[in-house]
């Protein structure tokens, strides 16, 4: 412990010496064994960084790449969503019942996705592929006979669960990955489809705090539209939609960050 001070104290009056004489210190100060000091520059963790693979390293995070469609801020903004691919899972009834439909169709999706994502160790080589972060949960609510969602009657709820597949996966690729999970997991896949989706013009607004508070975030939407000439355009094509960015099995409720999204029209249109 006396030779960690003094070393300390050392390192201390050297610093202080090179700046009188303009010296430039070396990035990282060299630490004598035997002290029982560690580099605050966490070696370990450089030594491991530097030895993943390169493409970790550099794996495309939609999330990242595409702000304006995963990371709104928490106010009503306006946007453009252009047509993306989608893994999907049609389904009904309480998203919170155990060992219910809902949970059972989040498996499958990631089942998939996953099988995608790692082709790259397989036989299957698809054309274009690049590493990539799977893309986050995402899911299209309705209630029937309502224009909005009624977050009393869960049980009322139809739901559309999603994961963005990226541009280079084809309908070909999707089929294949879905016989390989079926072989591989001994799972009845036939749920799960191919989705196209352009959901156009948009409102949307990042959420922060319980699902079930939500409708506080959905007035606000409906204030800015108003405000600025738009109106909601929910319908059978479509609907409330919401990408859930947070685990809800690790985060406070009061912390989870989901974004919420409605198609919208101008006034009159």
């Amino acid at each position: 412990m006396r030779l960690g001070r003094r070393w300390r104290t050392v390192q201390r009056r050297y610093r202080s010496l090179n700046r009188r004489r303009g010296v430039r210190e070396p990035a990282i100060s060299p630490i004598p064994k035997g002290t029982g000091l560690r580099s605050v520059h966490g070696t370990s963790r450089m030594k491991k960084r530097i030895n993943k693979p390169e493409e970790e390293q550099m794996a495309f995070d939609y999330k990242k790449e595409y702000k304006e469609f995963y990371m709104p801020k928490a106010k009503p903004e306006i946007v453009t969503v252009p047509k993306m691919n989608y893994i999907a899972v049609r389904g009904s009834g309480d998203p919170n019942a155990e060992d219910g439909d809902y949970k059972a169709a989040i498996g499958l999706l990631y089942a998939i996705a996953f099988t995608i994502k790692m082709s790259k160790k397989g036989n299957r080589k698809i054309d274009g592929y690049f590493d990539y972060v799977v893309p986050p949960l995402e899911g299209f609510w309705w209630q029937d006979g309502l224009s909005g969602v009624d977050y009393s009657h869960k049980e009322d709820f139809q739901w559309l669960s999603v994961i963005r597949l990226p541009d280079f996966v084809t309908e070909e690729d999707f089929k294949w990955a879905v016989n390989d999970a079926t072989n591989k997991k001994k799972q009845d896949f036939s749920k799960v489809e191919f989705l196209t989706i352009e959901e156009g013009l948009c409102v949307q607004c990042m959420h922060i705090g319980a699902y079930d508070d939500e409708p506080t975030t959905v007035v606000r939407m409906d204030r800015y539209l108003d405000e600025n000439g738009y109106e909601n355009d929910l319908s059978d094509d479509r609907r409330h939609h919401e990408i859930y960015l947070s685990d809800a099995r690790r985060v406070a409720p009061e912390k989870l960050k989901t974004v919420i999204r409605h198609p919208i029209k101008a006034k009159g249109d």
